[in-house]
């Protein structure tokens, strides 16, 4: 019926589109969405590399008082698109959930800012938090960082990066239906690549905006590619059977179960790309923010 509904209300696919323009279709789906109170919310910058970085700050009732845990969480749109605007929802929702202090990031995008400014915003926003957790009232002992779609590829590199160069320490990573593999090889990219919201062209308009003439293959962008997922942080890996993203997104939990690492992969079986940020008309995006915020209950009680 969604997708019914999207094929009726017409328009260029987004592969048609320049990138501002997608970006205003984009936020009409802020109209779908049933944002939760929250206690306190602050808009601030962090210092970035020669720049500054927005993020949203979400602290939930549970978070009142200092020392609760921290979320850094990232929102999708292939990296061409999103703001912090079409992601409140989500982060209101695991900043209840959770009762972490979540943190959401407003790195920049594609094709202005290709690859690696993305990552090199999130991991200052991640490495200020931390710095500044006695401000936000986290603590540092208890970190988790997490996205959707090309957010789940963001914090899957994040956790590499900090790994390899010694960042600070994650305890726990949410992958919600992660890019992990640019080269856009996987058997359900060909399975499911028309028809179902994201197709294959939107993969490639936002991969061709973000990676460039680079290599789709080097880890900081393909995550699946690293050489080694050993030592990274325990994972809750989301998937959706009909989103042309699921086989690499599973492929990733294997290779992190193979590593040593604790993964929980949970796919939703006849849900779409999409479909998490999607919690205020879909049963199943509900039911999956709710796993989502339990596990990073746990995770970092």
């Amino acid at each position: 019926m969604l997708l019914d509904g999207l094929a009726q209300a017409g328009g260029d696919p987004l592969d048609q589109m320049s990138p501002a323009d997608a970006r205003e279709v984009y936020r009409g789906f802020i109209a779908f969405d049933q944002p939760e109170e929250v206690t306190r919310v602050d808009d601030r910058l962090v210092p970035g590399d020669g720049n500054d970085v927005p993020v949203r700050v979400y602290t939930p009732a549970d978070a009142v008082g200092g020392n609760a845990p921290l979320l850094i969480w990232i929102h999708g749109g292939g990296w061409v698109i999103g703001d912090l605007d079409t992601a409140d929802a989500t982060a209101r929702a695991l900043a209840n959930r959770s009762g972490a202090v979540t943190v959401s990031v407003d790195y920049r995008l594609a094709p202005e800012h290709p690859a690696p400014a993305a990552l090199e915003d999130c991991l200052a926003a991640l490495t200020w938090c931390v710095e500044n957790a006695e401000l936000l009232g986290a603590d540092v002992s208890r970190v988790a960082v997490g996205g959707d779609s090309a957010g789940g590829n963001l914090a899957a590199c994040l956790c590499q990066r900090v790994r390899d160069d010694f960042g600070p320490d994650i305890d726990f990573q949410l992958l919600v239906y992660p890019v992990t593999d640019c080269t856009l090889s996987s058997g359900s990219m060909d399975e499911n690549g028309e028809g179902y919201f994201l197709t294959r062209a939107i993969m490639e308009w936002f991969v061709g905006h973000y990676v460039g003439d680079g290599d789709v293959k080097r880890s900081s962008v393909s995550p699946l590619h690293a050489d080694s997922l050993a030592d990274l942080p325990p994972a809750l890996v989301i998937t959706a059977e009909f989103d042309p993203l699921r086989d690499e997104g599973e492929a990733y939990a294997a290779k992190l179960r193979d590593a040593g690492v604790p993964v929980e992969l949970a796919r939703y079986d006849g849900q779409i790309h999409g479909f998490f940020g999607l919690a205020a008309i879909l049963d199943d995006g509900r039911a999956a923010v709710d796993r989502a915020g339990a596990a990073l209950r746990a995770a970092l009680s």
